[in-house]
């Protein structure tokens, strides 16, 4: 049965919505995320990030922002950070740092609401979405809610983690969200001594590209310097941008760019 769509609306000023799913936790979504955004501010877009991850809002350190939303007086309409070039809003940025949300589905989806739709976000050219893992409450309000451009799906290369992808890309397409490609992070891992490369996780980002019929956007190799400068605030594609993961996630987002162009014609 497809979602209902019926209600979706526009957010003013915002021209392409972009989601980033995964179908499980502990494949770097967010991360990601946060690096894809900011290379696309790189291309020259006005871009936004919005951190839908109610339950675990990361986003704020990995930009390292730290002060709370102002509230425009003229609007009353909450202000986003702004970090690294971009306009970024996070739950992280709202609750005491280390404060658990204990909320039901009700409370999630008028969160994802006001997130959308009470933010000065505009004008942009494209807003990120960093989505929670899996399909639930979060997604189905977004879905539901706005005109989302398409999606992009996380995942590394492990056959359980595909298969969560697998239900995470059936959702968008009962949704009639188009489904932009599949982002492999933590493909292989290459030794800085002897240069020998592995296939740590496994292999099959291809293959499940292929089924859906979508392209594989980027192999994102496992760099022990992506977690360090999300931890430190800094995206890697700052701080290392012609480093091999530096390279491979502004390729995927170069991508990612011309797929939203080619949408807008």
């Amino acid at each position: 049965m497809n979602v209902q769509t019926h209600d979706r609306k526009a957010i003013p000023g915002v021209k392409d919505l972009l989601a980033i799913s995964s179908g499980k936790g502990g494949v770097g979504k967010s991360t990601l995320s946060a690096d894809l955004a900011v290379a696309l501010a790189q291309q020259g877009l006005a871009v936004g990030l919005l951190d839908a991850d109610i339950y675990g809002p990361n986003i704020p350190g990995m930009l390292g922002l730290k002060e709370k939303p102002a509230v425009a007086p003229d609007s009353g309409l909450l202000v986003p950070g702004v970090a690294w070039g971009l306009r970024a809003l996070s739950m992280g940025l709202l609750i005491d740092r280390g404060a658990p949300v204990i909320w039901r589905g009700p409370m999630l989806a008028k969160m994802i609401h006001q997130f959308l739709f009470q933010v000065e976000w505009g004008p942009l050219d494209v807003l990120v979405l960093d989505l929670p893992p899996g399909t639930g409450d979060v997604q189905i309000t977004l879905t539901q809610s706005a005109p989302l451009t398409g999606a992009a799906i996380v995942t590394t290369p492990s056959a359980l983690a595909l298969a969560d992808v697998r239900r995470g890309a059936r959702m968008f397409r009962q949704s009639e969200v188009p489904l932009l490609g599949i982002i492999e992070n933590m493909s292989h891992f290459t030794c800085p001594q002897c240069q020998h490369t592995a296939a740590l996780f496994g292999e099959g980002g291809e293959g499940i590209a292929r089924d859906f019929g979508v392209p594989l956007l980027g192999q994102i190799p496992l760099d022990p310097r992506l977690r360090a400068c999300a931890d430190e605030g800094t995206p890697l594609v700052c701080a290392a941008p012609d480093s091999p993961a530096g390279a491979a996630l502004r390729g995927v987002a170069g991508k990612l760019g011309a797929l939203l162009a080619a949408g807008q014609n």
